[in-house]
């Protein structure tokens, strides 16, 4: 592949989001994660419990996850019946050992899908039989316009932490292209009672990139986004992974390279800078990058123990279909679809779908690579963790980034430069083991 069709916007994965690919877990180690729940953990590790709630309005165009758009109350009812099931499962297995939940984390499809009574009755279930009351955060995504200002109110009186709004952009005409729900005046009318309720911590996500996004709507997105103050904001770069409806449409889709008409997709470069934008005037206003989608308010209070607990290998129990986890070493999945899911439950079992029992060395990658989104490696953290002197063991793999500008290696460790902060998941298999390195990702 040139490096001209490189920085295309093509078919495939370029988010980095754990290690080994996921490509690599199969049905036949399902026995290594039933294993694994079944043996108490490592001392010190911390558990932490994400809630896949499937449910939309629209399906975006460039999504990927198990999500549903055809389903009623009943089914509804039965899928929470369903994840509170698997739930009690967990709770009863060897791999608890009286930890406490560090974080919470409901994710999706959108949970802002469901009336406050249905989430009432999930939220204070889930408390009775994995109490939460010591978690360090309690996450939330929302779609701003299924948010009214009393399922908010119930989201904080249930003890939400952060709520992420799940924005994206505010032209209508591009969100509606690209299959959001929602319209501009819900996104100000959903945030100002967040505002109001106030919640610790409020996330707006971005994307950079969207089919029909071009450089004055960009700036525009950017300065709305500012004007809003939130605590925290996540600004992701748009791909074409498979199984979207997107990836289905590639051949329609023209690729460009500056500014376009609608139906147009940007390819990296142009994401790229618009990321760098968007960085250069948060830290205009006040805020600092926190890693390479993410910029922050105030770092004193602001968290994402979500997403730093696991690039720091806590155990997850990922609930429901089609969830990923982590538990005791082993990477897991649940089965994929609906019926198998609910299925399964219905018969007392955990619906394990898929599983990778992780070498130590595979441990010490993943956590690498993670937490090089961050901009930033311990030297340290590494050799009191694992044993390993990463500056050694990966010479080769920093030496070669380093001459090419994407990062700094230091005495105490690694640093990120700006270029790297806006491509660094690009650069990634640097580190990976040979037998992963021309594998598909998914």
């Amino acid at each position: 592949m040139t490096g001209v069709d490189q920085e295309k916007t093509g078919l495939g994965n370029y988010f980095i989001a754990n290690y080994p690919p996921f490509s690599f877990w199969k049905a036949d180690y399902v026995p290594d994660a039933l294993a694994a729940l079944n043996r108490p953990p490592v001392p010190g590790t911390p558990l932490g419990l994400y809630l896949h709630i499937p449910f939309c309005r629209k399906r975006c165009k460039f999504c990927y996850f198990r999500v549903y758009t055809d389903k009623n109350a009943k089914d509804v009812e039965v899928y929470l019946n369903a994840i509170l099931k698997e739930v009690e499962l967990l709770s009863q297995t060897a791999c608890i050992d009286g930890r406490k939940l560090d974080y919470v984390y409901f994710g999706g499809g959108t949970p802002s899908y469901l009336s406050a009574t249905q989430l009432r009755g999930l939220m204070e279930r889930l408390k009775a039989i994995m109490p939460w009351d010591g978690a360090r955060e309690i996450a939330f995504e929302c779609e701003p316009g299924t948010l009214q200002q009393h399922k908010l109110q119930t989201l904080k009186e249930l003890g939400v932490t952060r709520l992420s709004l799940g924005v994206e952009n505010f032209k209508p005409e591009i969100l509606q292209y690209n299959g959001r729900a929602h319209l501009e005046e819900e996104i100000h009318r959903a945030f100002g009672w967040a505002r109001e309720l106030g919640f610790d911590q409020i996330n707006i996500d971005l994307i950079a990139g969207m089919v029909g996004e071009d450089w004055d709507n960009w700036r525009s997105c950017v300065q709305k986004t500012i004007a809003l103050d939130p605590d925290s904001v996540t600004v992701y770069q748009m791909e074409l992974p498979y199984n979207t409806v997107f990836s289905k449409e590639l051949k329609e889709l023209k690729v460009i390279g500056n500014d376009e008409p609608a139906h147009s997709i940007a390819d990296w470069p142009t994401k790229r800078a618009w990321v760098r934008y968007a960085f250069d005037e948060f830290q205009k206003a006040g805020y600092d990058i926190s890693s390479a989608y993410t910029v922050v308010k105030n770092k004193a209070k602001t968290q994402f123990v979500y997403r730093d607990a696991l690039w720091r290998g806590a155990d997850m129990f990922g609930t429901g279909v089609a969830s990923f986890g982590h538990v005791n070493g082993v990477h897991v999945q649940n089965v994929d679809t609906w019926e198998a899911y609910v299925e399964k439950l219905n018969k007392g079992e955990i619906p394990l779908g898929r599983a990778l029992p992780v070498t130590d060395h595979q441990r010490l990658v993943r956590e690498m690579i993670l937490q090089l989104k961050t901009g930033h490696l311990d030297r340290d953290y590494f050799q009191k963790k694992f044993g390993a002197d990463i500056l050694t063991e990966f010479a080769d793999g920093y030496a070669k980034l380093e001459s090419e500008g994407w990062l700094i290696v230091t005495p105490n460790g690694v640093e990120l430069t700006p270029d790297g902060f806006l491509q660094i998941d690009r650069h990634l298999p640097a580190f990976f083991e040979p037998q992963h390195l021309s594998a598909r990702y998914t």
